[in-house]
């Protein structure tokens, strides 16, 4: 069950919940009275405040202003709804805004929900608008004592879970595609292929928001302050070459969507192309055995073969004879 504690400034419930790691891998819970207030202690260095805030509460810009001393422009970032992935430092401070998949009820892969995160490397606040579950694993871990132990730690750690459970969208519609290949296209084309459609269009949208979100662990690998250590520079490096892998996995599904779109697309027209075929042959077999039967059939005086009893025998013959020519000539063109 989330915690919401009241915010007597704002009158909302802006904080979902607050620890103070002690450096070991635990934590110890604190209210907002506290946290709100809560400043860096030199004979405790090893304590790092984590704050999670739900960000479209009123207030929490005008607190992060004025209680933190964040500049207008971050505060405003940070609570904003312009989540594409950045990443960037001010001053001793480093600032970032993720993305990841969204696994709340009734939401498509395709709707990513956004984390942002200031830090100074005793403080780390990350805000949220849409429920995260990282956040909350990660919250679980400390509460147990074997969670990060430092800012640069929570932040990698976060960072690596966010990620990792990308794989679980990009791996369910690899699976998909499977199943799509060993499905036959004549059951119903029109299904799969709006399937391998949405498939397609998850992808892009995937691609879209991890492209730039590549670029902002990078940034943060690079320029970083020097509270983030070595170690978590090292953490973060193995976190974007798993995010490369995953955009890899995302660039083969969608190649492979385009295949197998292209595929049975092509095995419509060349069903449709065959039907058209046989049908003009029918009809070229048929156009001139109408014409006669249809020259024979007008009602004007003089017409050969009235009154001979073995006329129709002999429009038969006729007919056979032209129809026997055509199947020859058709053979020998290679129509047939």
């Amino acid at each position: 069950m989330e915690e919401q504690l009241y915010d007597d400034q704002t009158g909302e419930d802006a904080l979902l919940f607050a620890r103070v790691l002690d450096g070991a891998g635990g934590g110890r819970r604190i209210e907002w009275d506290e946290a709100r207030n809560w400043q860096p202690d030199p004979a405790r260095p090893l304590e790092v405040l984590w704050m999670h805030i739900c960000r479209n509460q009123p207030g929490v810009q005008d607190w992060l202003e004025g209680m933190i001393g964040i500049p207008e422009p971050t505060a405003e970032l940070l609570v904003s709804d312009r989540t594409r992935p950045r990443a960037f430092r001010e001053g001793q401070t480093l600032v970032a805004t993720l993305r990841g998949i969204n696994f709340n009820p009734n939401a498509e892969p395709e709707d990513m929900v956004s984390m942002q995160l200031w830090c100074d490397g005793r403080r780390l606040i990350t805000l949220r608008r849409e429920k995260l579950q990282t956040p909350r694993d990660t919250l679980a871990e400390i509460d147990k004592g074997f969670g990060p132990t430092d800012a640069g730690s929570l932040i990698t750690h976060l960072t690596e879970l966010m990620i990792a459970r990308m794989s679980r969208s990009i791996v369910d519609m690899n699976d998909h595609l499977d199943a799509l290949e060993d499905q036959d296209p004549d059951d119903d084309a029109e299904e799969m292929l709006g399937q391998i459609t949405t498939i397609r269009r998850n992808c892009l949208a995937l691609k879209r928001h991890m492209s730039p979100q590549h670029e902002a662990l990078e940034r943060i690998s690079r320029d970083a302050p020097a509270w983030f250590e070595d170690h978590d520079r090292r953490e973060i490096a193995e976190t974007i070459e798993r995010l490369r892998r995953y955009l890899d996995d995302i660039d083969i599904s969608k190649e492979s969507a385009v295949v197998m779109q292209d595929e049975i697309r092509a095995r419509a027209a060349s069903s449709s192309e065959k039907a058209t075929y046989m049908l003009t042959i029918v009809a070229g077999i048929f156009l001139p055995l109408g014409f006669v039967t249809g020259l024979l059939g007008i009602n004007v005086g003089g017409m050969p073969g009235v009154n001979d009893g073995n006329a129709f025998w002999e429009v038969v013959a006729l007919c056979s004879a032209i129809l026997a020519v055509q199947l020859y000539l058709f053979w020998r063109w290679k129509w047939l």
